[in-house]
């Protein structure tokens, strides 16, 4: 039922009928991963004001999040952080590091996805108030029944929208509209194809947060001759098409091949081709 919604949102994107925009590039953040070299992990992204730093990943303690931070703004004492625990913090440890950052002065645009359910956003949110820190909601949108909810409940500051697990621009560009809270566009990890959509929406949605979608810096390989790597913290906002060449060269083994297509099949037959 997930891979039909993304499907979907591919759908709706090659043939559907969705809102222009005149708007040329959009902003995005660079992402550094749980690694030791900031560096190097960084360098790819070339010239950003922002930048998300994972925390909270298997193997890594709190200290760990916090040395790579300090390195972050010893390196790029300009850029403005978010931090992005996807959900696997406490309560009491998403306050401890969030006393840490208020003390250190670090310039915060703010936590991702701190904690897990909705309830302990809305709890942790008014506790973050001693601290003038905000939280934006990631999975709270999109892996529930319903996006609007943590909205609903006073739970986040921001929505993280991700255009392909929400069933395509349309219907990000509704939970956005029905939330009324400040928007990030981010992207699911897709190839530059998927990046553009992305790009699409947030032109759309005219954000002043710089998106989450330079992340085809991260891919060794992509299915474009013109994929959307940041140029001074800027992407294009165009369509990109596949280059045959390439899509031959990344093909899975056959026998992956045929379980993807039983997988596409099974998607339609889920309504992807449904309207929302």
């Amino acid at each position: 039922e997930e891979a039909s919604i993304w499907l979907k949102a591919a759908i709706e994107w090659a043939f559907g009928d969705i809102p222009k925009t005149d708007v040329k590039t959009i902003k995005v953040n660079a992402t550094l991963p749980a690694v030791k070299d900031v560096r190097a992990a960084l360098a790819p992204f070339g010239k950003f004001e922002v930048v998300k730093i994972k925390v909270a990943e298997a193997g890594q303690t709190l200290q760990d999040d916090l040395d790579r931070i300090h390195q972050v703004r010893e390196r790029y004492p300009d850029a403005r952080i978010r931090l992005d625990a996807n959900g696997n913090w406490e309560i009491e440890t998403a306050l401890k590091i969030a006393k840490t950052i208020y003390q250190e002065n670090i310039p915060l645009e703010y936590l991702e996805q701190p904690v897990r359910t909705i309830a302990e956003m809305a709890e942790l949110k008014l506790k973050l108030q001693e601290f003038n820190i905000k939280i934006a909601a990631d999975e709270s949108v999109r892996k529930v029944s319903d996006p609007l909810a943590v909205a609903q409940a006073n739970a986040a500051d921001i929505l993280v929208l991700k255009v392909a697990p929400l069933g395509g621009i349309n219907n990000a560009l509704h939970i956005a509209k029905e939330a009324g809270l400040p928007v990030v566009v981010s992207s699911a990890l897709e190839t530059s194809v998927g990046i553009s959509m992305g790009a699409h929406l947030a032109a759309l949605l005219n954000s002043e947060y710089a998106s989450g979608l330079a992340t085809a810096a991260l891919l060794t390989e992509d299915v474009t001759d013109s994929p959307l790597i940041p140029i001074n913290g800027e992407i294009p906002v165009t369509r990109i098409t596949p280059n045959k060449n390439a899509l031959t060269k990344l093909q899975a083994p056959e026998d992956r091949t045929e379980w993807w297509m039983e997988r596409l099949g099974l998607c339609f037959r889920l309504g992807a081709l449904e309207k929302s």
